[in-house]
């Protein structure tokens, strides 16, 4: 017998969507008030409010005080496009993917910069063999792999004595999961993703190496303007202490300096980790209680913290892409969750996103609805049957 009774619970707010994600849960409109709209950015006002981003970036995430922090255009995308054009090309490559983002660095690499590359690759679930990797290359990977909800569990697989640049596109795990600066020489991130900002502003971290290769080398290929870091060899250091390379939203900056001051509230990344835990906790009792569901990673070691993929396991399913976006779409229907379907491009289920901004407890009461909405589908599915 299928257990159709409704929750009697439902979550405070909807919003579980990988990217943009939730607002901090004491966001208001009103935060934004004191953002200086229609004043230039090369202002004494907005350079103020971009080099504060910069610092308490830098305060939140722990950087070091000899790496430099640029805010820049498009997005994650947008960063990791800089570093890929900018640095690759003095020495061999090696590549880690294992999800969409990760796979589509590669194509970039190889398509597009006409590069020759060592890859790495595993499927959606796993991580490649990072044992393989030859770090006297440049080495280029996802530290958390959003639509595979796949993460390195550490940074002992980077020796300290590398010859090679390391490039680690961050976006989802950034202010949810500890980042050993000492083995990262350019990582780059979005504030849309853990801190819940808004989208379309970049940021890329540089280390004293990456910056001594911006300053010695010169690739092969014509640098789009919006690429480029460095002028008559030097770095341009404005980038990295406000003045951005092309205009930036000053609302979107003034939302972000409103999370960074939340997540100071908090108690920094610790307790911004801690709130992304929870809900991970939160959803692995969930599935060691139900064998309907399993978690897309096959190593519990390797399992993100902030977007977590699930997929059904029942074998009654007969259509099972169908099956999990017909889940998601009751989900959607009662309110309860939005956007939780798995990425377009990895197997079916769902993608919870548990980053910072999203209330454990929220994660708790949602997934009840997940089970009622799963025995819905199946109980439709067998009676059409």
């Amino acid at each position: 017998m299928i257990d159709m009774t409704t929750p009697a619970a439902r979550p405070n707010d909807p919003r579980f969507s990988s990217g943009p994600c939730a607002k901090p849960p004491t966001w208001t409109i009103d935060a934004l008030a004191e953002a200086p709209l229609g004043r230039s950015h090369r202002a004494a006002i907005g350079k103020t409010r971009l080099k504060d981003a910069i610092e308490t970036t830098r305060d939140v995430l722990q950087i070091p005080a000899d790496y430099k922090i640029g805010i820049v255009p498009a997005s994650d995308t947008g960063a990791v496009e800089m570093a890929l054009w900018s640095l690759l090309g003095a020495r061999g490559i090696d590549m880690a993917a294992w999800e969409s983002f990760g796979k589509g660095w590669v194509t970039d690499v190889l398509k597009q910069l006409k590069l020759e590359a060592n890859i790495h690759e595993a499927d959606y679930g796993h991580l490649p063999d990072l044992g393989k990797i030859n770090f006297d290359n440049d080495v280029v990977f996802t530290w958390n792999g959003t639509t595979s909800g796949v993460r390195v569990p550490n940074g002992d697989f980077i020796p300290a004595d590398r010859a090679g640049l390391t490039i680690c596109d961050a976006t989802s795990a950034a202010f949810a999961q500890n980042l050993p600066w000492e083995k990262l020489d350019v990582t780059t991130f979005s504030w849309q993703k853990v801190l819940g900002g808004e989208g379309a502003h970049g940021v890329i971290v540089l280390s004293p190496c990456a910056v001594e290769r911006l300053e010695t080398y010169a690739p092969a290929w014509p640098l789009p303007k919006i690429f480029r870091m460095t002028k008559g060899s030097k770095l341009i250091d404005g980038i990295f202490t406000g003045a951005t390379i092309n205009t930036p939203s000053m609302l979107c900056v003034e939302d972000y300096l409103f999370a960074l001051n939340w997540a100071k509230s908090l108690g920094g990344l610790t307790a911004l980790i801690a709130r992304a835990d929870a809900s991970l906790n939160a959803i692995q009792e969930f599935v060691q209680s139900h064998d309907w569901v399993e978690f897309l990673t096959a190593d519990p070691a390797t399992q993100s913290n902030t977007s977590v993929c699930l997929k059904f396991t029942d074998d009654r399913i007969k259509d099972g892409p169908s099956f999990a976006k017909a889940v998601a779409k009751r989900l959607e229907n009662e309110g309860v969750a939005y956007d939780i379907g798995a990425y377009r491009d990895a197997p079916a289920g769902l993608r919870i996103w548990c980053g910072a901004t999203v209330e454990p407890t929220n994660v708790e009461a949602l997934l009840p609805w997940i089970e009622w909405a799963f025995n819905a589908e199946l109980n439709a599915q067998l009676t059409a049957a």
